[in-house]
């Protein structure tokens, strides 16, 4: 699984500017930490001067702007007409604004991932249903259950804006009005395409800036809930097994879009099903918005993250993650109510383990360097594309020289409530409330002042409170800002004396007021003179680094406005060298990836191209009692007709990132072949490089998808929409 959290891995590529407060799993791997991160992977075994760049090292998120059709031609002798790609366009949806999925019958059935719709399943489940635990089947069209809130967005216009843009950019003199120019520009061109046409418009940058598209979408808000697995099924292997393969998930939902008289939308595009699916060695193509990328990332900046960015990250992963399955291995009835948290930080420790190690790997780091020399031998052998371009490499390479000067400091003054202790949140809030007590009253917030004061005061520390989770958050929090600040920073002594994890949070709570409700209420009503002056070292904590985070995040993203500007001048270099041979960096917009089914090498054996329920069973009976492997009871038992040969998952060649969940896998019919829900642990690198030898896709396969259908959910009536392309009786 899971392609899904792309907010999530977003924030935390910002780590530097907006870092959430957490600390290391012990002071062992705080060592740890301090010896890797400046220390790069030897490669005296690799003759690195013989590395070179690859055709595709930049990937095969190919546009609907400017499809490769002579690529697709010579490479799989298959025509892609304006005809066969308008339709695949327009059959496909971004689902809401975290996943994407298609249309799959002429009344608007819609297609995408299990992990994608478990919200809306768990939003429509009534008091008395456990939809996420037990699947859902509407065994007719009024059973069919709307989501509030959920949309699907279908690209149905597309226009180059470049010149537009472009133009207004450069009457610009500093960074900053271009980027103020650039944005202004675009919600002018998204009005005027909403006000002519009645589209949702959104202005695409393309090749950071080497050009500019203007999309228009078709929006629908009537979406309802159709059919559904348990979850058991859709996230099969739960945390283990994400981001690997073999698999054997059922990670797929069907939805139905409906118009504004409130019936089935009548589309006449909309991908037929394949009822025997991918086979070994097919062509296929993933359709969806494949979210961010770093490909087109100089070395400067790649190297920035491989030692400043990504190691605090993943360290501040490790951290939340040993926090919370400790506490929930001491603490087993708090499982349904933190264990998705968990999850979530346990995916992206696994990505940014991932991306760390491509970034550490010197093969693909001399991949990106000999493209970047290349790159740079085209431009200065042009003296005109010289003069515009040639100084941008130093430039980035600065900036990113600045950030890393103010990283480590700016991360440690930052409290965040999602991963810091809520006693730091606490310290901070009665930081805030001292420092508005200092106002004259009618220059106070309102909740400062009046009657509202004393609700405020009751809020300071929060009703719902768990002391034992928030001890070891509060202890991770010491020890990580020793890694990042020094053991012997003053900031630091001063919070911990020297010690270190749970006897640091011990010490420094044991000097605080900010342990219990009473002390805080108790406090706060001895006004701001009484907290300010404490003495209590999370709040003089908070003092001593609240201004200071302030000023030095207002310094990171003024050096990150400025490098902005650099990267989109580098862009129009980038499009002028190679124009459309290359694909743009992800944009969470909608692009075609062609590949083949294909299976791989992997821990020292072969991954087979598809797998079958026979796996499934076999995962269910290998790992009797583990839950992330439990069978629900009718699948336990299957009916004499379900066929335990049936493809299930299979891999691809194919070139997907987070935000490509639920993307179709279609074959040169635009037949459904399967639905693409992850990747493999090799592809993480495929963050800043495609490697195909080893970056596989991993999808449903569309025979496993209707078997279970029919043949196990019964759900005929659906089976039969797929088989058809439409409602029949």
């Amino acid at each position: 699984m899971n392609l899904l959290n792309l907010e999530l891995l977003k924030r935390l590529s910002l780590v530097v500017l907006t870092l959430w407060v957490v600390g290391c799993s012990s002071t062992s791997q705080v060592d740890n930490y301090k010896s890797e991160k400046s220390t790069a992977v030897s490669a005296d075994w690799i003759k690195l001067d013989n590395v070179k760049a690859g055709r595709f090292d930049t990937g095969k998120m190919w546009t609907f702007d400017f499809p490769p059709v002579d690529y697709f031609k010579e490479e799989y002798n298959f025509n892609a007409t304006d005809e066969w790609l308008n339709n695949v366009r327009m059959s496909a949806l971004r689902f809401a604004n975290y996943c994407s999925a298609s249309f799959v019958s002429e009344d608007g059935l819609v297609m995408t991932n299990h992990h994608c719709g478990r919200q809306s399943i768990t939003e429509v489940s009534t008091e008395l249903e456990d939809l996420p635990k037990n699947g859902f089947y509407a065994a007719t069209l009024e059973e069919e259950r709307k989501v509030e809130g959920l949309f699907v967005d279908q690209l149905v216009h597309i226009e180059d804006v470049t010149k537009a843009i472009q133009a207004v950019i450069d009457t610009c003199k500093n960074d900053a009005d271009k980027a103020t120019a650039r944005q202004a520009k675009s919600k002018e061109l998204e009005a005027k395409l909403s006000e002519e046409k009645g589209f949702k418009g959104s202005v695409v940058t393309l090749y950071n800036g080497g050009r500019y598209s203007l999309y228009g979408y078709k929006t629908y808000k009537d979406v309802r809930l159709v059919l559904a697995p348990e979850t058991q099924l859709g996230f099969f292997g739960g945390d283990p097994d994400n981001f690997t393969y073999p698999r054997y998930a059922l990670d797929f939902t069907f939805f139905r879009v409906y118009d504004d008289e409130g019936k089935p939308l009548k589309t006449k595009n909309y991908y037929k099903w394949s009822p025997n699916g991918a086979a070994p060695g097919e062509p296929v193509f993933v359709v969806g918005n494949p979210g961010s990328t770093n490909r087109l990332y100089t070395v400067a900046q790649l190297e920035y993250q491989r030692d400043i960015s990504h190691p605090v990250t993943l360290a501040m992963l490790d951290g939340l993650v040993h926090v919370y399955e400790e506490y929930l291995k001491e603490n087993p009835d708090k499982k349904f109510e933190l264990q998705d948290r968990l999850f979530s930080f346990a995916n992206s420790q696994k990505a940014y383990g991932g991306i760390l190690g491509g970034l550490r790997d010197p093969f693909l780091m001399q991949k990106k360097r000999d493209f970047e020399k290349n790159f740079k031998a085209a431009v200065f052998a042009k003296e005109n594309l010289k003069k515009n371009y040639g100084h941008l490499w130093d430039n980035i390479a600065s900036t990113r020289k600045e950030l890393s000067e103010i990283s480590w400091r700016s991360a440690a003054y930052q409290v965040n409530p999602r991963s810091s202790s809520a006693y730091f949140t606490v310290a901070s809030n009665l930081v805030n409330y001292a420092k508005q007590l200092q106002l004259p009253e009618d220059k106070r917030e309102p909740k400062y002042k009046g009657e509202m004061l004393d609700s405020t005061i009751a809020k300071l520390f929060p009703k719902k409170f768990d002391e034992s989770l928030n001890k070891k958050l509060l202890a991770f929090n010491l020890d990580f800002f020793a890694m990042l600040l020094g053991e012997n920073d003053p900031l630091v002594t001063a919070l911990t004396s020297g010690k270190k994890g749970k006897v640091a949070a011990e010490y420094a709570l044991s000097k605080s007021v900010v342990k219990n409700a009473e002390s805080v209420e108790a406090i706060a009503k001895k006004g701001a003179d009484a907290i300010l002056n404490s003495g209590d070292p999370l709040i003089n904590y908070i003092l001593k680094t609240q201004e200071a985070g302030k000023e030095l995040q207002a310094k990171a993203r003024e050096i990150s406005l400025r490098e902005a500007a650099y990267v989109q001048e580098l862009g129009r270099a980038v499009y002028e060298v190679y124009g459309t041979s290359i694909p743009p960096d992800a944009t969470f917009s909608l692009r075609i990836a062609d590949g083949v089914v294909e299976g791989y090498k992997y821990n020292g054996t072969v991954a087979p191209p598809i797998t079958t329920f026979y796996g499934l069973y076999d995962r269910f009976h290998s790992f009797k009692g583990k839950e992330e492997w439990e069978l629900p009871q009718r699948w336990q038992n299957p009916p004499a007709e379900f066929d335990l040969a049936t493809p299930v998952n299979f891999v691809s060649t194919n070139d997907i990132i987070g935000g490509n969940s639920g993307s179709p896998v279609i074959n040169k019919k635009a037949e459904v072949v399967g639905l693409a829900f992850d990747g493999n642990i090799e592809s993480l690198p495929g963050q800043f490089i495609f490697h195909p030898e080893a970056n596989r896709t991993v999808s449903v396969h569309s025979a496993g998808m209707l078997e279970a259908i029919q043949d196990l959910y019964l759900a005929k009536r659906i089976s039969k929409e797929l088989k058809n392309g439409k409602i029949t009786e």
